[in-house]
């Protein structure tokens, strides 16, 4: 029997401010000393009041209006009473009744994936289990960092639903400067609800709740793990349990942590030692006037100014500096008047110009940076320099091996293209007059190739066009040698 799939996500991502969200401690993830920022509010001394932090507020706010969310004007925080050895207060300062961003939406796969709420709340600290050992450390330094809370409808249907649409929010996070929503150090944590039911039931089955996910690949890989699970107990004919089930990276499966029986009670209601929020039209359009250039934006605007492929485009939205060096670069191709003896192209040739330049930053210039970790911000070349080198391989002026050499020295040093060039004695010969005695000796010196071309063997005239290039030490153009060769056998 065919299942159908029913996915649900919970996403919770770190916001990036300079303190806490209800104390002044500093919010510094890369802190290494543990309960170094700590204060007694945020390890819950009786008498301590907090304060709201309005960077977070603000950061909130952006984040509905960027994934099309309505704002609510009323708000207000609770408490959420549980008890967890890293949480000092024994409850969470949460929202529930009314959370800050609802009724929001995401286009991933083709598709409109509801949100059905994006609420704010402080995170709890981190507990350290030892092996071998009968006790747990914990670290408060997290403890009461903002944390935005999202959570979908059960709209998502796959695995590449998953991992596209924890990929597009991580990706709009940083756009914002909201978070940056680092998994590796827990800045955000994915967890997967996910259902199977047959294709003639209309009622979603049970619901099975996927924790402790370190990466957007993992979560892909946990659906797929229950979707296989799951599959495999109805074929048998049992029930599936409503339980939360933990991710073994190691094993690549999911593993059994706990049976839920009910909704748990966590006694909400209004947090006493915090005022109601009021947020009018006039504030919420002003934050919204704020937003960056959004990554669907961004890929819109690139297809439609470069006419550059989907692969490219994605990749300058993904690595959004790498992209914003692209744009410097095109800016400059267009700007050109004249590069020494080269005239610069013409409005006709600027795709291809601006896919050439994408070409070497993705392939060459990108991996360079990486080998070495630098950022592209970072880099000695400057855009004006990357379009001097673009034009020149665009006309020929060097091989496209001698712009790989060019390149990397330009990477290490900084040096314009031309001095590079000049030093190296790299410059490519066009020149019909130098390269006409080279083509006539190899053609003198290769009458069997010769021969076999004039009989229509394609191969042959490789052949000959290898032996110029040579003879000349790799600077003749390929293409003005193409050109002479098929001339003269004509």
């Amino acid at each position: 029997m065919r299942y159908i799939p029913t996915i649900g996500l919970e996403i919770h991502a770190e916001l990036k401010t300079k303190t806490k969200m209800f104390c002044d401690s500093l919010n510094d993830p890369d802190e290494k000393h543990p309960n170094t920022n700590v204060c007694p509010i945020c390890m819950g001394h009786p008498g301590t009041l907090p304060v709201i932090n309005g960077e977070a507020l603000r950061k909130m706010m952006m984040v509905g209006l960027a994934m099309n969310c309505s704002i609510e004007h009323n708000t207000f925080f609770e408490r959420k009473n549980y008890f967890y050895p890293d949480l000092p207060k024994g409850y969470q300062i949460s929202q529930y009744q009314k959370p800050l961003c609802y009724d929001g939406h995401l286009e991933v796969n083709n598709k409109r994936i509801r949100i059905e709420r994006i609420h704010l709340e402080e995170d709890a600290g981190r507990l350290y289990h030892l092996p071998d050992k009968d006790y747990t450390l914990v670290d408060y330094n997290r403890a009461g960092l903002p944390l935005m809370e999202l959570v979908t409808k059960p709209d998502l249907e796959t695995a590449s639903d998953v991992t596209k649409f924890a990929t597009e929010l991580r990706m709009i996070l940083r756009y914002l400067g909201a978070s940056d929503a680092d998994m590796e150090k827990g800045q955000m944590r994915v967890e997967v609800n996910i259902s199977l039911r047959p294709e003639t039931q209309p009622e979603f089955g049970t619901k099975v709740e996927v924790k402790n996910i370190n990466s957007i690949t993992a979560a892909g890989k946990a659906v797929e793990y229950e979707v296989q699970r799951q599959s495999k107990l109805l074929d048998s004919g049992e029930k599936i349990i409503q339980e939360t089930r933990g991710w073994d990276d190691i094993h690549n499966k999911t593993v059994s942590q706990r049976v839920k029986e009910g909704s748990a009670d966590y006694r909400y209601f209004p947090e006493p030692d915090l005022p109601p929020m009021s947020f009018t039209d006039t504030v919420i359009e002003e934050i919204r006037a704020g937003l960056p250039e959004l990554p669907s934006h961004r890929r819109d605007r690139f297809k439609r100014e470069y006419s550059l492929p989907d692969h490219d485009v994605e990749i300058f939205t993904a690595n959004r500096s790498l992209g914003n060096y692209f744009e410097r670069v095109a800016s400059e191709l267009l700007s050109f008047d004249k590069l020494g003896h080269l005239e610069r192209p013409g409005n006709e040739h600027k795709e291809k110009l601006f896919k050439l330049s994408s070409n070497y930053m993705i392939t060459e210039l990108a991996r360079m940076a990486s080998d070495v970790s630098a950022e592209i911000n970072d880099i000695k070349i400057t855009p004006e320099n990357f379009a001097d080198l673009v034009v020149r391989i665009f006309h020929g002026h060097i091989s496209s091996s001698a712009a790989q050499t060019v390149l990397k020295e330009m990477f290490a040093t900084g040096l314009s293209p031309e001095s590079i060039i000049k030093e190296k004695d790299l410059a490519q010969v066009s020149d019909i007059s130098e390269l006409n005695t080279i083509v006539e000796n190899v053609i003198a010196g290769n009458k069997q190739a010769v021969a076999d071309y004039q009989k229509g063997k394609e191969a042959s005239l490789k052949f000959l066009i290898g032996k110029v290039i040579a003879a000349s030490k790799g600077k003749a153009n390929p293409q003005v040698v193409t050109q002479l060769i098929k001339e003269k056998l004509s």
